[in-house]
């Protein structure tokens, strides 16, 4: 094995185990909801398709628990997207107007990245991706949320940002090999009705055009153990690539501690035109289960089963189990860790581990890393000998960002990362001996 990683020390303090001594932190992750209420810009925001964390700040009466979106503080229900209970609320811009709460939240992402080697490239691009919904009563006991996401991210090239290990999706008709691919324009447009039948007992209903089924732990960009970490996993098509999908319908149900949902949608992954909505079916089926143990701890796992979602690989479908484990609390720090098998039908199975951490030490400072170990069988071309052979890639990762308020509900976030990996020797011909992997970046954020 080729292994180069100068920051194993620290990133093995970032994300060690969290299953630490839990107390109440200066950090917000366990506070009671009115002080959540008073710091929620230093907590963590979580959004997720199918999954909307509503402000402590603004939450009308009604809106006590819709499916995952149970209000953050209260002890013993559901944390929002999947969170935690003690996740944060997230900032932005709220309002009301009679019942209804309108919530907007986004970042812009400007980021610089150096890989090395002899596969490695530099650039400079920008990440961006703005939220809005309108929640509201329209009924005894019934509540709609109408949501969508948008991201510029098409105005980067289909060959998206260098990123070492990385694959999934194509460009001009070729697969996408050590570079993650831009998000499309729309990446939600969905609505959820949620019904109460009975104490913190839910039924709900949610989907679109776009949407995400009930699959995997919440998307990387969501998640508040990666708040502040510029990069896309190398475990992504593994984990969490359904994440904008064209054609969901969710049905599920939702109690104070347990979730289950079950989802029809379109297998296939999106094309390289990135600025339109592609036509929604329902192909592919999956099933989800998550269960807080703690208003500290999520768990999830699920399965699907997915028609043909690589279009390199037609007549290809694919089994995809996923477990994870969510962590929220001890001063500021959320964690994740999570499996995944990919299994090819007909083919192989690959598996996937990811643990992945942010510390907000306080109101200025956040440390963040992530460890990745995945069996990657697209590394070479199809015509390549080495295609389909299956190599196990390890990534280590470790950040630093600083926060500075710019004005009300809005911030800057200045940081870099740097990235090591260890992998077969067989590799060494196409990837150098020590390639590293480095980023500068400034996030501006609405919110959080």
């Amino acid at each position: 094995m080729k292994m180069t990683f100068k920051t194993g020390i620290a990133l093995a303090a970032l994300i060690g185990s969290p299953a630490m001594a839990q107390h109440e932190g200066h950090g917000g992750h366990q506070m009671p909801a009115e002080e959540a209420t008073q710091q929620h810009n230093h907590g963590t925001h979580q959004m997720e398709s199918g999954n909307l964390c509503l402000p402590v700040a603004t939450v009308p009466a009604w809106a006590n628990g819709s499916g995952t979106s149970r209000l953050p503080g209260s002890e013993g229900t559901l944390g929002g997207c999947g969170q935690p209970a003690s996740a944060h609320a997230p900032g932005g811009l709220h309002a009301m107007s009679g019942d209804w709460m309108l919530m907007a939240h986004g970042y812009v992402w400007p980021v610089y990245t150096d890989q090395s080697g002899p596969r490695g490239d530099d650039k400079i691009y920008a990440q961006s991706m703005v939220m809005l919904s309108a929640s509201g009563p329209i009924g005894e006991g019934v509540n709609l949320e109408l949501r969508t996401m948008l991201s510029a991210e098409p105005l980067m090239d289909n060959a998206g940002y260098p990123n070492l290990f990385a694959t999934g999706e194509t460009d001009e008709g070729e697969p996408l090999v050590d570079r993650q691919h831009p998000h499309d324009l729309f990446m939600e447009l969905a609505a959820r009705v949620n019904v109460d039948i009975g104490g913190s007992n839910q039924l709900f209903l949610y989907g679109g055009p776009v949407a995400e089924p009930a699959l995997g732990p919440s998307a990387f960009m969501h998640r508040g153990s990666a708040t502040y970490n510029p990069e896309a996993p190398i475990t992504h098509h593994w984990f969490d690539s359904t994440h904008i999908t064209y054609g969901v319908v969710t049905a599920g149900y939702s109690s104070s501690r347990f979730q289950l949902e079950a989802s029809a949608f379109r297998g296939r992954e999106p094309d390289e035109e990135r600025w339109g909505i592609e036509t929604p079916r329902l192909d592919s089926w999956s099933i989800r289960g998550t269960w807080n143990a703690s208003r500290n701890w999520a768990t999830q796992l699920s399965y699907g089963r997915i028609n043909e979602p690589e279009a390199l690989h037609p007549g290809e479908d694919e089994g995809r189990f996923t477990a994870s484990v969510h962590y929220s609390g001890w001063n500021g720090l959320s964690a994740m860790a999570a499996f995944s098998a990919k299994n090819r039908i007909p083919g192989p199975t690959l598996e996937a581990f990811l643990i992945e951490a942010n510390w907000n030490i306080d109101n200025h400072h956040t440390v963040f890393g992530r460890f990745e170990n995945v069996e990657n069988d697209e590394l070479f071309d199809h015509d390549s000998p080495l295609h389909e052979i299956p190599y196990r890639i390890s990534k280590f990762q470790a950040g630093y960002a600083y926060r500075l308020p710019l004005a009300d509900n809005l911030n800057v976030a200045l940081g870099g990362t740097v990235s090591a990996f260890a992998f077969p020797n067989a590799l060494e011909a196409a990837y150098g001996d020590n390639p590293m992997g480095f980023t500068l970046f400034a996030r501006f954020a609405l919110g959080r």
